[in-house]
């Protein structure tokens, strides 16, 4: 005999060779003994080269990104606690290291839908994989059960319930697995978005089995939800890899919308065909079906959620996956198991209960790395909605205890602890697994229950419940966000290999490309109405409801969802921050509301301000003043004054189109975020010769002036004619007098060169000056020394600076908020300016350096 322990081979020959007088028990010692010694050679034995089998079983000459390490790890032998989103390349990650163990890998998958898909792509590859779950026969069971035993499964695919039948776990250690693979890991823990009890048992089983090494994986774990995985697995000294999160083939949007008006943005949306295949996420049974048949008028459309028969939810998932379906209206019950890739339209036509959820359903657009839009659709009413999800899915601590009193030592079936509770069987069935996950209540395969003894559940369940309504208040927070959509989720889940940088493709980075209406920029009213309200707020913050009680009427703005809209507009320019706050009501109940408060840009503002102000939509009775300006982004020039322009006005006209057009795409944006129609018409108008005349265009603010003035005044000086010095001396009389002298000295004092060119670096030097003249007053001077004023003076500089390189406005570089902390703490080591609060690692690693070299100036 010569032991060999791969998945080719098996020690039940070995054993049916002892000579038959061997009695039992020597036999069942020599069974464990060749066991032990199976498990010892597979851990320390050389495994297969990784890169080989990469390209041999699967086919791929290359690893994904993030990959490689990973397989090294869980290869090894190394607990794996894997996060990586949906579509990156998960599966591989456990699959691979299994194969190169050369023993069979026990996976544990929530879902039969996703297991069968799984097992049917590894079978393709001619690897043998078994599944057992409640969807076979039972002969098909335990047929699994006698080739798992035998050594020739490469892949046994179980649900986490199998782990409570009598006897199973014990047949699984009988024959110790290479490796144990728990998929959709999030569902272990008690913070997870898609909690389910028989997950949260399994650290208890994992013992017998190894010492294989233990693979979770995820695509939605919160830091939090990862500490817990870890703690309730016992993973041991685990490699840890968070990373991939950023989908760079991704156009995330979220837009405010009522509830009537989804239905039909969904079909106008989806009515062009490079917006199908789709997937709308509903949020209810009826919505899904109502939906599917408005949808269903105009293209394949089908419903998909838990109440349809498993037949037809087959048939719909295969239909879709097939090409025959182009859109499916579903609730949250579709989405594992999934794997198209040509998904082109996410929509969710109703609010998530978590960012996490939220996360692994637009991860079901573009797997195949081509350009995707995800689409959010939210109102104020869609939190009422979720806070009912909420009570119905974690009953009162009060029904709890009464259904805990019932139980006893003894089996019993749940119909019968309703019955004498009087309670309904539905809501019984709630309490109960709320139980069984706190170590309350068991169950068996049969469904019966009985209690474990266990009193100390209260503490736990309400910091469950607290933490569920907390990933209900993250997921409004992301929906109102004034933030990079993309650079919101990676941080929400701690993906420490991203760099940070806004995507430029949702609708805060690119809000001309969004799907939804029209944006335009304020009107001189709405301008006026904002100043209002930034004014109104002073240093301080405010409820939004008490803001609108005390400023709406004065401005004139009555509806409340107008006045939000203003809000929003002037947070997404940085002028303002909205935040999320609670407070406790005279009956306990914790209400949530919105707060704003003027950042330090809003305080300074005025009408220059407002160049990075845009308003969605048309105002009621003006939609024929601006319908020539709904076309976001275009290059036609706003008739009007325009018919009267010379043939020269003409001409700078379209040399600034053109111009816009080419720093558009260089800073992959539409033409409008450059500048918008009405203000090239005010250039064309002014014809400016100097930074303090283009100052005094209307909707040039310092920000604009600072980015594009070399461009602008070269174009405006090419082209311009002659004018008079009576007429410039009116246009400049706009801005300071002292910058008027200092730019016509700089500019009557050449450098040496061609003329053209020293007006061009000329220019560029007011500019830079012009950079330290426009930075805003810092907040309450007064409380700032001296040298702090002059630190917040630098650090406003370089900000603008590294913005204005990033093609992005400056408080994505810093907040006020950090800018103010580290005025304030002047730090001087990288060590004191983490300590600044606002600041996350990211920030500190890439500007930490320019930062203290400034606070040590």
């Amino acid at each position: 005999f010569r032991p060999t322990f791969g998945t080719h081979h098996t020690i039940s020959p070995v054993i049916a060779q002892v000579p038959l007088l061997t009695t039992n028990l020597s036999r069942k010692r020599l069974q464990q003994r060749l066991c032990e010694d199976s498990q010892v050679r597979m851990a320390s034995a050389p495994h297969r080269n990784l890169s080989e089998l990469l390209h041999e079983v699967f086919g791929h000459r290359e690893f994904r990104a993030h990959q490689q390490k990973v397989c090294e790890a869980a290869a090894s032998g190394r607990d794996v606690m894997l996060v990586m989103p949906t579509g990156a390349g998960k599966s591989l990650c456990y699959q691979l290291p299994a194969l190169a163990r050369e023993a069979t890998a026990l996976v544990i998958s929530p879902l039969i839908a996703l297991m069968d898909d799984q097992a049917s792509k590894l079978a393709a590859l001619k690897l043998r994989v078994a599944r057992i779950h409640s969807g076979l026969s039972r002969e098909d069971s335990r047929q699994a059960c006698r080739d798992y035993l035998a050594g020739e499964l490469d892949f046994l695919f179980i649900a986490p319930e199998r782990m409570r039948v009598p006897g199973f776990p014990e047949m699984l250690a009988k024959r110790k697995p290479g490796l144990v693979a728990i998929d959709e890991a999030h569902c272990i823990s008690q913070w997870g978005h898609d909690f389910r009890p028989d997950y949260r048992t399994l650290g208890q089983w994992l013992p017998m089995l190894r010492p294989a090494p233990i693979v979770a994986l995820t695509a939605t774990a919160t830091p939090s939800v990862q500490r817990d995985i870890m703690a309730q697995l016992n993973l041991q000294e685990p490699a840890v890899f968070i990373t991939g999160f950023r989908r760079h083939n991704l156009a995330v949007e979220a837009l405010e919308m009522s509830k009537p008006e989804r239905a039909e943005f969904a079909a106008k949306l989806l009515s062009e065909k490079t917006a199908r295949p789709a997937i709308v996420y509903a949020g209810s049974r009826k919505q899904a079906e109502e939906l599917a048949e408005k949808l269903g008028r105009r293209f394949p459309t089908r419903a998909y959620h838990a109440g349809l028969e498993p037949s037809v939810r087959e048939r719909v998932q295969t239909d879709f996956l097939g090409g025959k379906i182009e859109v499916v209206v579903a609730t949250v019950a579709f989405g594992m198991g999934v794997d198209k890739a040509d998904v082109r339209t996410v929509i969710h036509v109703s609010l998530p209960g978590s960012v996490e959820a939220y996360y692994q359903e637009i991860g079901r657009a573009g797997r195949d790395g081509q350009p995707s839009r995800t689409v959010l659709l939210h109102s104020f009413g869609d939190r009422k909605l979720q806070e009912f999800f909420l009570d119905k899915s974690y009953p009162a601590a009060e029904e709890l205890e009464r259904v805990e009193r019932k139980l006893t030592d003894e089996w019993v079936e749940p119909a019968e602890i309703a019955r004498k509770l009087r309670m309904d069987p539905e809501r019984t069935g709630v309490v109960l697994d709320k139980l069984m996950a706190a170590g309350v209540a068991q169950a068996d395969v049969q469904g019966l229950v009985r209690g474990t003894g266990n009193k100390d559940w209260q503490r736990g369940y309400e910091a469950q419940v607290h933490a569920r309504r907390s990933q209900v208040n993250r997921m409004v927070a992301f929906a109102e966000g004034t933030q990079c959509r993309m650079v919101s989720l990676v941080r929400h889940f701690g993906d420490t290999s991203d760099d940070g940088q806004p995507c430029g493709r949702c609708d805060v980075c690119s809000p001309g490309s969004v799907a939804g209406p029209s944006l335009r920029q304020p009107d001189p009213d709405e301008r006026r109405s904002m100043l209002k309200i930034l004014g109104a707020l002073g240093g301080g913050n405010r409820s939004v409801g008490k803001l609108f009680t005390e400023v709406g009427a004065s401005i004139g703005v009555r509806d409340r969802k107008r006045f939000d809209s203003l809000l929003d507009a002037l947070a997404k320019a940085g002028l303002l921050q909205l935040a999320n706050d609670t407070f406790q009501s005279e009956d306990g109940r914790e209400i949530t509301y919105r707060k704003a408060s003027a950042t330090l840009e809003g305080r300074d503002a005025d009408e220059s301000s407002f160049g990075a102000v845009w308003l969605r939509g048309l105002e009621e009775g003006k939609a024929s003043k601006r319908s020539s300006r709904r076309a976001i982004g275009s290059a036609s020039v706003p008739q009007g004054k325009t018919s009267q322009w010379s043939a020269q006005q003409k001409q700078i006209a379209q040399a600034l189109k053109d111009w816009r057009k080419e720093k558009a795409a260089e800073m992959k944006t539409p033409a409008f975020i450059v500048f918008g129609d009405t203000v090239l018409e005010a250039i064309v108008e002014a014809l400016p010769q100097s930074v303090a005349e283009l100052e005094g265009v209307r909707g040039m603010g310092s920000e604009k002036v600072n980015r594009f003035a070399v461009d602008v005044l070269r174009i405006c000086k090419k082209s311009a004619p002659a004018r008079s010095q009576s007429a410039r001396t009116t246009t400049v009389s706009r801005a300071p007098a002292a910058t008027a002298r200092k730019e016509k000295a700089a500019v009557a004092r050449p450098a040496r060169g061609d003329e053209a060119s020293s007006t061009v670096r000329a220019t560029s030097s007011v500019v830079k000056a012009n950079v330290q003249r426009t930075q805003p007053a810092p907040l309450a001077p007064a409380e700032f020394t001296p040298a702090q004023q002059e630190l917040d003076t630098r650090l406003r500089s370089w900000r603008m600076e590294c913005a204005r390189g990033l093609g992005l406005p400056s408080f994505f570089v810093f907040s006020d908020t950090a800018l103010r902390g580290i005025v304030e703490s002047t730090p001087r080591t990288l060590e004191e300016l983490r300590a600044v609060r606002g600041l996350d690692r990211e920030k500190v690693e890439r500007y930490g350096a320019e930062v203290v070299a400034l606070c040590r100036a």
